[in-house]
């Protein structure tokens, strides 16, 4: 029997006659009301922002092409969804349809783009001529341009709480920051963010740093800084494997903050990627007979991959065998690479938004932290990846109990430390409901909250600007399989969820001791100044 990534020659997908029957009825009255209502001069714009302005609304022909697109794009996404294929290829199908979609849009083009037709003809021209000198620097960077990146650096603007590098080896840096209290948490804490980005999206600008925010909360805390491998470097780092980045990465990270504050254990957050290769690192600590950590957060993180919301698509046999010949021995996967992938997952909002305005309106991107962060990817070692890949996201085994990391079969099981598990209600890359599927693995007291907004703006929320919300079932409230009924019972709450994080931290971090004045000690002397090298080097 021929499985879904067989090359033999296939029959295009089928629609049941009745559910194709009112797709077409559906789209032949829709289209003949179109076409009344424009005939009666009768035309609104439609609820999509693209189609919004005064230039829309204004002119009946592009209003018109704005009300057919969207006709068109309702009628195939239905097609896509009725067709008579299994699960995961009516997926793939579907995000296909959605990306052409999305392409077709006459908002994406000149001559159907009223808005930017009247910024051409206001400006005298200058609007497309700025348009096309942002098209050829972008066709020069290899990608869209989202925000002034110019306008951040770190160490400079960002990643600015004053540390200092106090260990390195060939996959990671580790910082220690400066208390800023004269009291702090016996128990220190570690931050271990995704190798797939920079460390600094939890230690942002002042205003939105989450290191800071902890720091000046009377914890000490530490962070791993993983570093940005180059198609040029010949130490070995592009056959680094994820056995790699636990032992030499994340176990290290944590032997060096125990022996610097000389405490047995320690706290550990981890998020995305990080928070995966924490709970891996934790649970090759626990079958060693070891227990380093003794309470655990986790950020939007993936431990059960059975549903991978979109990024499914890209999941099967053949593009694991693909980048397994590709990478497995050696190489990069690149910053570039995965960037368009994240991208193409929401193309309106990170592709084709920026079509729209910086090259037929000829603006330049506003300057915005978050989205500079975005843009400063890192390479990944290929044999990590191709690993994470298919025994994640493929046959998702760390969830078995049956995986082997570090010499060691691994049980996630075993972790049963008291949890703080956060989640995104509308995060794209981890689906809530995946993040919830944690608690069906971690043993110890769990705490699981959800945030509003998505896979990055639902983490980084500062309690001063007052913004969004987050559900929480209670410090006692159960925790349900299904989580919609935990979710049916949680308790809302406006604003940032970090103090409720800090909160629960304080709980699980020992009495109170005198800040140290110094950062280091003798065996990890102070290399030098946060935020490092590591995090300084840019992907080519």
């Amino acid at each position: 029997m021929a499985d879904r990534n067989s090359s033999q020659k296939r029959t295009p997908p089928r629609v049941a006659p009745a559910q194709l029957a009112s797709i077409q009825s559906d789209f032949t009255q829709a289209w003949q009301s179109l076409l009344d209502t424009f005939r009666q001069g009768a035309l609104t714009p439609p609820a999509d922002r693209r189609f919004s302005s005064e230039a829309w609304a204004g002119n009946p022909h592009a209003l018109f092409s704005a009300h057919a697109y969207l006709l068109m794009a309702d009628a195939l996404q239905r097609l896509a969804q009725a067709a008579d294929l299994e699960t995961g290829a009516r997926e793939r199908l579907k995000f296909s349809i959605m990306q052409w979609v999305e392409a077709a849009a006459p908002s994406n083009f000149l001559a159907s783009n009223p808005d930017a037709l009247k910024a051409m003809a206001d400006s005298g021209g200058e609007s497309l001529q700025r348009g096309l000198a942002n098209l050829m620097r972008d066709l020069t960077r290899g990608r869209i341009t989202q925000t002034d990146e110019s306008a951040f650096a770190p160490g400079e603007n960002l990643a600015m709480t004053p540390g200092a590098v106090i260990y390195e080896n060939a996959l990671m840096q580790v910082i220690q920051y400066r208390p800023q209290t004269a009291k702090v948490r016996r128990l220190p804490l570690l931050m271990v963010p995704p190798c797939i980005n920079k460390y600094y999206i939890l230690d942002l600008q002042p205003a939105n740093s989450l290191v800071l925010h902890a720091v000046r909360a009377g914890f000490e805390v530490f962070m791993v800084s993983w570093r940005n491998p180059l198609p040029g470097d010949e130490d070995g780092i592009q056959h680094k494997t994820w056995d790699d980045y636990v032992e030499d990465g994340v176990l290290q990270a944590i032997r060096v903050v125990r022996d610097v504050t000389r405490q047995p254990r320690i706290n550990a957050l981890g998020f995305c990627v990080g928070g995966t290769l924490l709970s891996s690192a934790l649970a090759v600590a626990r079958a060693r007979g070891e227990d380093p950590v003794a309470a655990l957060t986790l950020l939007t993180t993936f431990l059960d991959f059975r549903e991978t919301g979109i990024l499914n698509v890209f999941v099967d046999e053949q593009h694991a065998r693909a980048r397994e010949q590709q990478l497995g021995a050696g190489g990069l996967m690149t910053a570039g690479e995965l960037s368009t992938t994240f991208s193409f997952l929401r193309p309106s909002e990170l592709v084709w938004n920026y079509v729209g305005s910086n090259y037929l309106m000829g603006e330049s991107p506003r300057a915005f932290d978050l989205l500079a962060w975005n843009a400063d990817g890192t390479n990944l070692p290929g044999p990590f990846f191709t690993w994470y890949f298919r025994n994640t996201y493929l046959e998702n085994r760390l969830e078995t109990g049956r995986l082997r990391i570090g010499g060691t079969v691994v049980d996630l099981r075993a972790l049963d430390m008291p949890a703080y598990l956060y989640a995104s209600r509308e995060d794209h890359i981890v689906p809530w409901t995946s993040a919830y599927a944690s608690t069906r693995l971690l043993r110890g007291p769990l705490r699981f909250v959800l945030g509003e907004s998505g896979h990055i703006a639902g983490v980084v929320n500062p309690p001063e600007r007052g913004r969004r919300g987050y559900w929480s079932g209670g410090r006692d409230a159960g925790l349900p399989a299904d989580p919609q009924a935990w979710l049916d019972q949680a308790d809302h709450a406006k604003g940032s969820w970090w103090p409720d994080w800090l909160d629960w931290l304080a709980g699980h971090s020992g009495d109170w001791r005198p800040a140290r004045r110094s950062l280091g000690n003798r065996k990890y002397p102070a290399i030098e100044p946060a935020p490092g090298r590591y995090v300084k080097v840019k992907a080519v």
